[in-house]
Order: structure tokens, then sequence, then C-alpha cells
């Protein structure tokens, strides 16, 4: 047994969380700024983005997150349909909309991911994104941009939902997808008639960029 000495944890936590920092990957200038409301806002870049991540997956600072975030810089999201498939935080869906997105659909099966991404779609005063609980890509909805930031797993699972969610010519960006899983995430995007058109490792992870 150990007692613990009684402080704010909410002080420590704020102490804690760091802001992420992002910059565009060709021009290295300040692209995303993701913070907690805690922090001030930074000018220099060029989307800031508000998140309290409470129980949910996607503030940035892993791999996988920064890696979606950095590659998005490089997408036309003016005035394009989104797909943002296993959303957490909401991050992808929020920034998706401040780059043009003209709608986005951020999908996940937590009831908890569910609820902080309301908050966070709230306190970034988005009206572009619509919240659904669902276990896949429901049938009928078509994207010109399809997100997915969730594991080879549910990818693999899920192949033919993401695919008939396409429109011609789509763009997908997928990760948390971890280096040894490359070979299998790439067949499973050959079988689908997906075409990849580029491979991004951060750490252990990979981030791929394709279309169809």
């Amino acid at each position: 047994k150990s007692i613990i000495k009684e402080q704010n944890w909410n002080e420590k936590w704020e102490a804690d969380f760091e802001p992420v920092v992002i910059s565009h990957p060709i021009t290295s200038k300040p692209f995303v700024y993701i913070r907690a409301g805690f922090h001030k806002v930074d000018n220099a870049f060029e989307y800031d983005i508000e998140v309290t991540p409470k129980m949910s997956f996607g503030t940035g600072h892993h791999a996988t997150t920064y890696m979606m975030v950095a590659n998005m810089s490089g997408i036309d999201f003016n005035n394009k349909s989104v797909i943002d498939f296993g959303t957490g935080t909401g991050v992808l869906a929020i920034l998706a909309e401040k780059m043009g997105a003209s709608e986005v659909l951020a999908i996940d099966n937590d009831e908890w991911s569910i609820n902080n991404a309301m908050e966070n779609i709230t306190v970034n005063n988005c009206s572009a994104i619509n919240i659904l609980e669902a276990e896949t890509i429901p049938a009928g909805n078509k994207a010109a941009i399809i997100l997915a930031n969730i594991n080879l797993n549910i990818i693999k699972e899920n192949i033919d939902a993401i695919k008939h969610a396409a429109k011609e010519g789509t763009i997908f960006l997928f990760s948390g997808i971890m280096l040894h899983d490359e070979e299998s995430m790439i067949s499973t995007l050959v079988d689908a008639h997906i075409v990849i058109k580029k491979v991004y490792k951060r750490e252990n992870w990979l981030c791929i960029l394709a279309h169809n």
C-alpha cells in the first residue's frame, strides 16, 4: 500500500498534455496546431484545432494520427464529400471541414468516441459534420475522400464497404497499420482494386495514400 498525496489532478493533466505541432511535409510551414482548451491559439498555424480527448483516440500525439493529419495537407478537400471511418475524437473530420469539405460523415462504433467527437465538433464551430455510431459504412453513402485511421483487421473486415462508399476517383488515406503488416495491407488493397500511390512510415506505423 502507498498513500497518494492529494493534488490537483486536472492541473497535472493539463501540465502533461502538450499541444501537437504538425508542419506541412513539403513546405515545412506551420500546418496544424492541435491543442487542449487551456492552450493559447497559435496564429502561425494554418489550422487550429481544439481537442479534449477524454476516452477517445486521436489527438495527433500518436504516429498514426500525426501521419494522417500531415498527409491530408496534400489533398484538395474544397467542396468535397468525406467519410472519416473510425473518427475517435473527430480530429480528422474537423480538419477536413476546416480544409473546405462540403460534408463529412464521421463514423465510430464506440459510444464514448461519438459523444467526445460531438463535443469537439461543437467547440470547433463545425457545421458540415454528421456523426454516426455504426460498425461499418452504411450502404448508400458515397464520398470523394475516405479517411480510415483504424487498424489492419478492421480495414480488412470493412474493405468491401469502404470500396462501395467510393466514387470514381476517390482518394483514400489509411493508417493504424503496423510496419510488419505492410504486405498484408497492400495485398488487401490490391485485391480490392484500390491503387496505392504512396506509403508513408513513422516510428512503427504506416500511412497509405491511394485512389480507385
